[in-house]
């Protein structure tokens, strides 16, 4: 099909963009939509400062007749270049009929924009920060995916294959039966670091989160737990407080365990949430009129049986000594009483086997793999 790709700059361009997926998976029963809402705010300065250190283009497809076929965004993160040491324009929120010649035009968008602005690879599908959706799906095509998840039809991996990206990185999920009690090896383990270290589990209140900022401590973790993974691009107060007051108003902080050693000092924490796969689904992607009720219905009133482990972080100084078991030990009663069965783990990469032998003491299973395709653009790597 012959399209052309624009920038979207117009009031009507912004809105194909935001809506495009509504056609791709119209009638699809496992894509979990965002609520359209967050996405422009994402484009927004206002409510995105992770724009302050990167340049974003969105770009959609129109077919000849000019009915919205594809989009992408392209994206420069001038602080993750300058700290991996790289020249690499990434590429997301990518969505595509089934035609080879909608993919390659929008693709090929954001590699010339790339290469425009002295880029040298192309990577992707990924976001500014490592908290948005990154990995394009290609297992597993029928569950139900996540609200921090990307999920996309079978085609997707096939059509980067085609256009010569290979892979870059694979993440993967895990999925675990919530245990009666804590698993015999956690439970040894959280005996001796709890008599060696003195260290406590907190939970937080309201007031230590949004006007003793901390959240900020949180997110001060999170940047030295995962400084190490790919592409991984710390995080500043500014974009901390943008997270916390936009995320954790929806939380349950008794959900949030926070552990801490004996002078207060916060060394590891977990951030869990009732899975909202299916409110979502019921919402379509918006607030109103009646999308606010059933968010808030799965998040307060009647949840589903399984619970999304977004995260879990230990300072490096306290990686590979047990820590993780006193917060597992919070955790599984917490979820037992609130009648979760299940539990989903976020995406982890495939190479991280320290977090990845932890779930072996847990009735799981590996599955969801997505990947971060790339692709050289340099003069010679062009097709």
């Amino acid at each position: 099909m012959k399209c052309i790709v624009e920038i979207a700059r117009t009031k009507r361009q912004k809105k194909d963009f935001v809506e495009i997926p509504r056609k791709i998976y119209q009638g699809n029963p496992y894509y979990v939509p965002d609520m359209e809402g967050d996405v422009h705010k994402w484009f927004d300065p206002k409510h995105n400062p992770g724009l302050r250190h990167s340049e974003v283009v969105p770009f959609v497809a129109y077919s000849e007749s000019g009915e919205p076929v594809g989009r992408i965004a392209g994206i420069i993160n001038h602080k993750a270049n300058q700290i991996w040491k790289g020249s690499c324009v990434r590429f997301g929120w990518i969505e595509f009929i089934d035609d080879d010649d909608v993919s390659l035009a929008l693709l090929k968008a954001v590699e010339d924009w790339g290469r425009s602005k002295g880029m040298d690879s192309i990577q992707g599908p990924l976001g500014i920060s490592d908290f948005d959706k990154e990995g394009m799906l290609i297992e597993d095509f029928d569950k139900i995916g996540s609200a921090i998840t990307i999920y996309n039809p079978p085609y997707y991996p096939e059509h980067m294959i085609r256009h010569g990206y290979g892979k870059e990185v694979d993440w993967v999920q895990v999925k675990l039966e919530v245990p009666d009690e804590l698993p015999a090896r956690f439970a040894r383990a959280r005996s001796l670091v709890e008599e060696m270290y003195g260290l406590k589990v907190k939970k937080l209140t309201p007031k230590e989160v949004f006007q003793e900022r901390y959240g900020r401590k949180i997110f001060h973790l999170l940047n030295d737990a995962y400084s190490q993974l790919f592409g991984y691009t710390p995080h500043s107060d500014e974009e901390a407080d943008a997270f916390i007051s936009q995320y954790v108003p929806m939380l349950d902080l008794n959900m949030l365990p926070m552990v801490e050693d004996s002078e207060g000092n916060l060394i590891a924490c977990s951030i869990t949430m009732p899975n909202l796969s299916r409110a979502l689904q019921k919402s379509g992607g918006r607030m109103f009129p009646f999308g606010w009720y059933h968010l808030l219905r799965a998040l307060k009133f009647k949840h589903e049986e399984e619970v999304e482990l977004l995260l879990i972080a230990v300072h490096p100084e306290w990686q590979a000594l047990g820590i993780n078991s006193l917060i597992f030990a919070d955790l599984i009663p917490t979820f037992r009483e609130k009648g979760f069965r299940w539990a989903e783990t976020g995406p982890m990469l495939e190479s991280n086997l320290k977090v990845l032998t932890q779930w072996k003491q847990f009735n799981h299973v590996i599955y969801k793999r997505r990947r971060c395709f790339s692709k050289d653009i340099t003069p010679s790597g062009v097709d």
